[in-house]
């Protein structure tokens, strides 16, 4: 189908039409962006520079925190620099720019955080075939899979989205070009187009969250089999960072698509779309540097902070 919106640039919305709250609405989404830089920079850089850090695990966690990074500056800058200047407008390129990275960005944080389940699983229920399973070649090649599986998908998707006549205007509902939004503006018959990539993508998404579900079964049930308290809190430990990770990527991101999109704007709107698209950048360094003990001695370190100590 050609593309046949007249459409140039789109209006974002803005949070607020007073220039005090246009400066404050800036300086916290500056905090929580440095933040979110600071954090996941640090797990990066300790775990490139940490000889004992080099595992599968870390070499997944590592991952994540670039895809985080990458997450994180597709939505908040373009905002940030909105606010700033007095402005709500992004340019149609940018506008498919922001749509195709969000897309790559959080399905390959969670098909991530899959294979991720998969090395606990096999750390824990397979552990004297793990470093036969999961040795550097499989581990290359399955975040490799992940990105490239992602890039054709996310290029799919952006595709068919712009491949649509927008009827209802320009103005988008929400701080960054939010796909939900923008189908609120395509023409009635557009909507077909869509239907094929999104089946994909809700079969790709829900193929992780059952593979994700019974590879935590199959590890709670060989925990619980271990004699000692200790043992098995221990083993459990190393576990529960990454399901703090997956309970609130899935909260966020379920309620967010889930919830009926309303006709006018409303602060939910926004609130739910800072959650799910702020919130696990900032939140998954913390989370796994303050429950690692291996992190947070890369990272008392490397920088010295008494942040970062054994209690």
């Amino acid at each position: 189908m050609s593309n046949q919106t007249t459409v140039t640039e789109f209006l974002l919305l803005g949070f607020s039409d007073v220039r005090e709250l246009q400066i404050l609405h800036f300086i916290v989404f500056l905090v929580l962006y440095l933040a979110a830089l600071t954090g996941n920079l640090l797990i990066i850089i300790a775990i490139a520079l940490d000889y004992h850090l080099h595992t599968p695990m870390y070499f997944f966690l590592m991952s994540l925190s670039i895809l985080d990074l990458g997450s994180i500056s597709v939505t908040i800058p373009k905002s940030m620099a909105n606010s700033l200047m007095n402005t709500r407008s992004i340019s149609y390129s940018g506008c498919v720019t922001q749509v195709f990275f969000f897309i790559f960005f959080a399905e390959t944080d969670f098909v991530l955080l899959t294979i991720m389940a998969y090395d606990r699983y096999v750390a824990i229920c397979k552990p004297l075939h793990y470093e036969t399973i999961m040795n550097r070649r499989a581990c290359v090649q399955m975040a490799a899979s992940a990105w490239i599986s992602v890039i054709l998908y996310s290029s799919l998707y952006t595709g068919y989205t712009f491949s649509i006549t927008f009827c209802g205007g320009n103005m988008v509902d929400q701080f960054f070009c939010e796909i939900p939004q923008l189908l609120k503006l395509a023409c009635s018959n557009s909507y077909f187009s869509e239907v094929g990539v999104i089946a994909f993508g809700v079969c790709l998404t829900l193929s992780c969250f059952v593979f994700i579900i019974v590879t935590y079964v199959q590890i709670l049930t060989t925990v619980l089999r271990i004699p000692s308290e200790q043992g098995r809190h221990k083993t459990f430990s190393t576990c529960l960072p990454h399901l703090i990770v997956i309970s609130m990527f899935l909260s966020t991101a379920v309620f967010a698509h889930m919830k009926p999109i309303s006709s006018s704007p409303s602060a939910l709107d926004l609130v739910v779309a800072v959650l799910y698209s702020v919130l696990p950048p900032v939140m998954n360094p913390i989370i796994y540097s303050m429950r690692n003990k291996e992190i947070k001695a890369s990272l008392r370190k490397l920088t010295g902070w008494r942040l970062f100590n054994k209690n």
